[in-house]
């Protein structure tokens, strides 16, 4: 039963991460700026989910190829100042299809393998998906949008709280939402601290993450948290060593926060 519930969640981890690469292209903007609508060779990008390959018109029957999109202004660019170059090819963008598949899967399988059957594993799967895209968000321009911070918070408070009336739960909703709470005060502090190494973005993630480590609780809760800063520290640590950064700039700390809290929940699902 164990092996299939792992197989299960990894290839449900597959499909999932597969629909993420054209989300996370057109939502790797600078803050202040719209979400991508067109790929880098100014075709108009149709919908949120699926792999970040353009098809661009007429490759489809629904237009004339290589004519120019609709958005665009009376001399032929589009509104961000690019040029459609009316090639009828299809091509590429944005991260492949393979990386966020396999990070996502890989998440899945080792919730499956440490938390089994019990309900919570589903609600725990089911986020997955969203943070593994808000850590290549994260990656390419070092910003955790609320369109998907402010979700993922509410989507593990839901989850949690709906696993919690299921048979064989194993966590409390309670210490789940003060951990929530915690967790989100505590990445504050270090915000008002320093603004600049520790943006509002993190403290939002903090909220989701603590949701997810206090289920299990405070023990697991403060190991997750704990992790998290080692995991970055070390990164930040290591590029400083290296000559890759100066003191001065900043690197993604999502994914760190959000492998941090995974090796907790993993802590936490094999001890329960």
């Amino acid at each position: 039963m164990g092996v299939f519930v792992i197989v299960v969640a990894a290839g449900y981890g597959v499909a999932a991460g597969l629909l993420l690469p054209r989300a996370a292209y057109r939502l790797s903007v600078e803050p202040g700026e719209p979400w991508r609508e067109h790929c880098p060779q100014g075709h108009p990008l149709r919908g949120w989910l699926g792999p970040a390959r353009c098809r661009p018109p007429g490759s489809d029957g629904s237009g004339p190829a290589g004519s120019v999109p609709d958005g665009s202004v009376p001399d032929g660019s589009l509104p961000d100042g690019s040029v459609p170059d009316g090639s009828g090819a299809a091509h590429a963008y944005g991260p492949r299809a393979v990386l966020p598949a396999v990070l996502t899967a890989a998440v899945c399988a080792l919730v499956a393998a440490a938390v089994g059957v019990r309900p919570e594993a589903a609600a725990y799967a089911g986020l997955a998906p969203l943070l593994v895209l808000l850590a290549l968000v994260d990656r390419a321009v070092h910003r955790l949008p609320d369109v998907l911070t402010l979700p993922l918070a509410a989507g593990a408070a839901a989850l949690l709280g709906i696993a919690a009336l299921l048979p064989g739960a194993a966590g409390s909703w309670r210490l789940a939402l003060l951990g929530g709470g915690a967790l989100g005060a505590a990445y504050l502090v270090l915000h008002l601290i320093n603004p600049a190494g520790m943006g509002l973005g993190d403290v939002k993630l903090a909220l989701s993450l603590g949701v997810a480590l206090g289920w299990y609780g405070w023990g697991v809760w403060a190991s997750g948290a704990f992790l998290g800063l080692l995991y970055g520290s070390l990164y930040g640590l290591t590029l400083l060593l290296r000559g890759s950064v100066t003191r001065d700039q900043g690197f993604a700390f999502g994914p760190f926060m959000a492998a941090g809290a995974l090796t907790g929940v993993l802590l936490g699902g094999f001890g329960a």
